[in-house]
């Protein structure tokens, strides 16, 4: 025989929360922990959606602001693209052709002035070489002609040996008239080519020191031939040189070397570019009226022209950097592409604007998907959806509103749990075996309840018969549901309810062979779980004592109430019965195409219901099979197997039970004994309810139905709950389908 008093502990991670959650947490995890967890569910929730976003989402904002810049930047830089192309081109021809006018100009001007030099010259030699001229008369004349031609420092006649300076010139420029005279014998090579009939200009300014060109040429009279060297000023020439800003012009001789330029130092230094590509070019080539461009040592581009003057071999170079021709178009383009980052500035700050009055909906919409995703059906977050939008997001919105309001619905009609675990998807539409645990309860004396109120109301009896069924159910359903069972069914005043079917318990492994490592841990890991679907379901049992006893005095103050009323409503106080076995079960979809429930059958599920019709007899209120009992002995029951003691991580949750002191012959199994719920005194009730509640406050009138000052022996319990001591001689303890029949 069995001690009529023992002690059984529930598990306290097994009491609160879902499904999901009761699968996962620990043996230790403590009952604050897990209402904090609830607590917390949805804040994980908007955390994931913001980690998910990050990860693997883009928002519509991104999107739109990377579709409308890769547009902005593509169509304002292939207009810039296209417009630094057009304009450089025509830019670089109107350049060249700029530079090759000024060339020709240059070369002309050049030229012109060469020319008129030696015109002037060629005049004088008339007037000096006059007959009957007294040196005087010849003082004069030349006095008159350097007056009229200030630029020209000296006229050397080589073949009549006679130098005629301007005095003036060289005063100016602090020269000695004596450097004209060396300079003029150091030009023999010229006068030589000059005999031939060429005319040769030099650069005499590295002699004189001023920028000074001099020019040997032949002078034919009727008796004579006269070689004469002219030494002139080129400030003019200079000036005229550097009238092009941008633009580069010299003279060159037939060597490369710089008769020309408006730096003077080239001038001084006779500076030699003879290895000037383009100079280098057109000197082999003898090209003239010619243009085109170069890349220099250095890298830098010029566009070059050459034109030929007649005198000398000489050619004029004009040429400009393209760099600074292309100045203005790379402003221009910098200018295009600071309008572009305005543009685009102001665009993407148009378009998050924009984005945000979708994205944000949107992303308040995802997060609410989610949830429902999740099984929360009724989120806070619904709040944060607006419904007076007139657009899509508006009609979105509101239908998933609709959709929670259609989902709450089915969940009333069905189950919460098993609406979650199809939104979900976790759980599988064919039948399987599982080991779980199964509760039965029903009201005592229904029937006459139900006449009770059909005699006080009549045709309005059944919907007061309703609501006080209504109002019993939600209070039992909820203890149910904080210890994540599964309400199966409602059958008139009694609840069918079970934990362990919405869990993937996969029963393969005991098809593996016993030496097997794996196949320890997994049914080590399928014991925990029949364990903890035990424990919930007596804790959710215990939590249902306090409830009633809450309800049947909420009760008694509304019939106080309503009693002065016509037709006075009122609510009965009830007592009701609990029974629950641990065994395995078919569980799953059962029905017709038109309709199908989400159940459990088998012999287990049987003897859950036999059990619970057997509180009357028994005089108990819960009673709990040999096969629950037997689950939970070892681990958390002070029985002789355990020598009556329980781990002191388990004590906190400790649980009275009772044997009743007499056996049931069951079908299947033979003679079994039945334990009563005696108490759980270490139970904290109003944490336990707390979890759906978070302003739920104890009763301490119903304290005495559990916890600390709840009852401690079954005898306790019938005193409390008005339950008479059965005499097991002489009651009647035959069950229908004869499974259930006392020896």
């Amino acid at each position: 025989m069995f001690d009529h008093k023992t002690n059984v502990v529930s598990q306290a991670d097994f009491s609160y929360g879902n499904f999901e959650r009761i699968e996962k947490t620990s043996q230790d995890l403590s009952l604050q922990q897990l209402e904090n967890t609830q607590k917390s569910e949805t804040k994980k929730t908007k955390e994931n959606c913001k980690k998910r976003k990050g990860s693997w989402r883009t928002s519509i904002g991104v999107k739109l602001i990377s579709i409308i810049s890769s547009l902005v930047v593509l169509s304002m830089g292939l207009i810039t693209f296209l417009v630094s192309f057009f304009v450089t081109a025509d830019t670089k021809a109107n350049a060249e052709n700029s530079n090759f006018t000024l060339n020709s100009r240059t070369a002309a001007d050049i030229e012109n002035r060469i020319t008129s030099v030696i015109s002037s010259v060629s005049l004088f030699y008339d007037l000096f070489n006059a007959e009957n001229k007294t040196s005087e008369e010849l003082e004069i004349d030349s006095f008159n002609f350097f007056a009229r031609n200030q630029e020209l420092a000296g006229i050397y006649f080589l073949t009549s040996n006679k130098i005629c300076t301007n005095r003036a010139f060289f005063a100016v420029n602090g020269l000695s008239e004596d450097f004209f005279v060396q300079y003029a014998q150091m030009q023999k090579d010229a006068t030589v080519s000059a005999q031939n009939g060429t005319i040769c200009i030099e650069n005499a300014s590295p002699y004189f020191l001023v920028p000074m060109l001099s020019v040997v040429f032949s002078l034919r009279t009727t008796d004579k031939t006269e070689i004469i060297l002219a030494v002139f000023s080129t400030e003019k020439q200079q000036e005229n040189l550097s009238t092009g800003k941008i633009n580069e012009s010299f003279l060159i001789d037939g060597k490369g070397t710089v008769l020309l330029s408006p730096d003077i130092n080239m001038m001084m230094q006779a500076t030699d570019l003879s290895e000037n590509i383009f100079v280098k070019q057109v000197i082999k080539e003898n090209a003239s009226g010619v243009q085109h461009s170069y890349i220099s040592e250095n890298g830098e581009e010029f566009y070059a022209a050459c034109q030929k003057i007649k005198y000398g071999d000489c050619r004029v170079i004009t040429q400009v950097k393209a760099s600074v021709i292309l100045a203005a178009i790379r402003g221009i383009t910098k200018r295009n592409i600071y309008l572009t980052v305005a543009i685009l500035s102001i665009a993407v700050l148009i378009i998050w604007i924009f984005a945000k009055s979708l994205s944000v909906p949107l992303e308040n919409l995802t997060a609410v998907t989610d949830e429902i995703n999740r099984g929360n059906f009724n989120t806070d977050l619904f709040d944060k959806l607006n419904t007076k939008r007139r657009d899509e997001i508006g009609v979105l919105t509101q239908s998933t509103k609709n959709e929670r309001d259609i989902l709450n619905t089915v969940t009333s009609l069905t189950n919460r749990g098993v609406t979650k675990a199809i939104v979900r998807k976790e759980i599988d539409f064919n039948p399987h075996l599982k080991d779980i645990t199964i509760f039965f309860s029903d009201i005592r004396g229904f029937t006459a309840i139900s006449d009770g109120f059909n005699k006080r109301f009549g045709e309005k009896s059944a919907g007061e018969i309703i609501e006080f069924l209504n109002d019993y159910m939600s209070r039992m359903v909820n203890c149910i549901s904080l210890t994540g069972g599964v309400v199966d069914k409602f059958e008139g005043d009694a609840i069918m309810a079970a934990w362990g079917v919405l869990r993937d318990d996969n029963l393969d492994y005991e098809q593996l062979a016993d030496e097997d490592p794996q196949k320890k841990i997994l049914k080590a890991k399928h014991e925990q779980h029949k364990k903890e679907d035990a424990l919930s379901a007596i804790q959710s049992t215990v939590a249902m004592r306090y409830a009633l006893m809450k309800y049947n005095k909420d009760a008694l103050k509304f019939t106080e109430e309503h009693a002065q009323e016509l037709l006075a409503k009122y609510k009965p106080e009830i007592k009701i019965g609990c029974g629950i076995n641990s065994g395995r079960a078919t569980v799953g979809f059962m029905g017709s195409n038109e309709k199908m429930e989400f159940t459990s059958i088998g012999d287990a599920v049987n003897l859950a219901s036999r059990t619970e019709s057997s509180n009357k007899p028994c005089g108990t209120d819960i009673l709990i099979t040999e096969d629950t009992y037997n689950i939970l002995k070892t681990d958390f029951i002070r029985c002789e197997e355990n020598n009556y003691t329980i781990s002191k991580e388990n004590e906190k949750n400790e649980i009275i039970v009772e044997c009743i002191p007499v056996t049931f012959e069951v079908k299947g199994k033979g003679a079994q004994h039945f334990y009563a719920v005696v108490n759980m005194p270490h139970f904290d009730i109003e944490n336990f309810f707390k979890a759906s509640d978070s302003d739920f406050k104890v009763d301490e009138d119903c304290l005495k139905a559990v916890g600390k000052q709840g009852p401690a022996t079954l005898a306790q319990v019938r005193q409390m709950l008005g339950i008479p001591v059965p005499d097991f001689e002489v009651v009647d303890l035959n069950e229908e389908e004869n499974k259930v029949k006392a020896q």
